[in-house]
């Protein structure tokens, strides 16, 4: 046998504390299609209701947040009707946490596959955003529906300038919740009750998110804490993101790339973590 051959393809261990690699994942590009594809049909089949669930969430979740926040604690939204308000916010934060929670599960949840066969394992974290990426494009419809029935309604809103920003936000939503969730599915390979802490924390980041109400609001009762919700990054993005929408809400640029920053970093952090897991978790898992 000749010492030297060339071989196709060489399979070995990364040896790069960062290596993304998008030169195999484009040659993969077939099978992370495949995976959105089967994301999207399988997670609402055999339901009675199906796709349907896209629609029902987002609007169920706006109703209670404008009883609850708007009606009963009279909360103020200012000239923009509540419900637009709050549906506005949970539009942005549902791609955020869907990319999060699909996410923080990856080495678990395929451990399966991951042992039986080899691709490039980021296609998977990869493969939750762009689905949520179609679940995001639905709600944005549903959310553009309510905008324009709030108008013919008399309702004082309009976007602003700022809305050409809105693939940088979607870009951090994406970035935030792929970090985070690479993160914990680290050590969910090793301390398989993080999986439990992730739906307590989410259910809970979403009230210091400023999203069911304003950011003012919080500086104007609770002064002395408002600060955990101001350097909040996902307080800024929804913020932003009203902001660009309803033009409504704080946005400044100091706000944007403190945001954007604290993303990349995330973003990195959690790819160098989810590189050098890769490489034992079946070990562990």
């Amino acid at each position: 046998m000749e010492k030297d051959q060339n071989w196709l393809y060489e399979i070995s261990p990364k040896r790069k504390l960062i290596d993304l690699n998008f030169k195999e994942i484009w040659n993969y590009r077939d099978l992370l299609i495949l995976f959105v594809k089967r994301n999207i049909v399988t997670v609402y089949k055999q339901t009675i209701l199906g796709p349907l669930w896209y629609f029902i969430q987002p609007i169920f979740t706006a109703l209670t947040f404008t009883l609850v926040f708007n009606n009963i604690a009279n909360i103020p939204t200012g000239t923009v009707p509540a419900f637009l308000f709050n549906l506005t916010g949970i539009t942005a934060w549902n791609y955020f946490s869907q990319c999060f929670v699909g996410t923080s599960n990856t080495f678990r949840a395929n451990a399966g596959i991951f042992g039986k066969v080899y691709f490039p394992r980021v296609i998977m974290p990869l493969s939750n955003v762009i689905t949520n990426l179609f679940k995001f494009g639905i709600q944005l419809g549903i959310l553009l529906i309510t905008y324009l029935y709030v108008i013919w309604n008399g309702a004082d809103v309009h976007p602003n300038y700022n809305l050409i920003l809105l693939p940088v936000y979607i870009l951090m939503m994406a970035m935030l919740g792929l970090g985070m969730g690479m993160i914990i599915s680290a050590f969910t390979t090793k301390y398989r009750d993080l999986t439990i802490l992730v739906g307590f924390a989410t259910s809970l980041l979403v009230y210091i998110s400023a999203v069911p109400y304003p950011l003012s609001e919080v500086s104007n009762k609770m002064p002395d804490y408002a600060w955990i919700v101001k350097y909040n990054p996902l307080t800024q993005i929804i913020e932003g993101f009203r902001y660009m929408i309803l033009d409504t809400g704080t946005f400044t640029l100091v706000g944007l790339i403190y945001t954007f920053s604290i993303s990349v970093l995330l973003f990195i952090f959690g790819l160098i973590i989810f590189n050098r897991t890769e490489k034992n978790f079946i070990d562990t898992v």
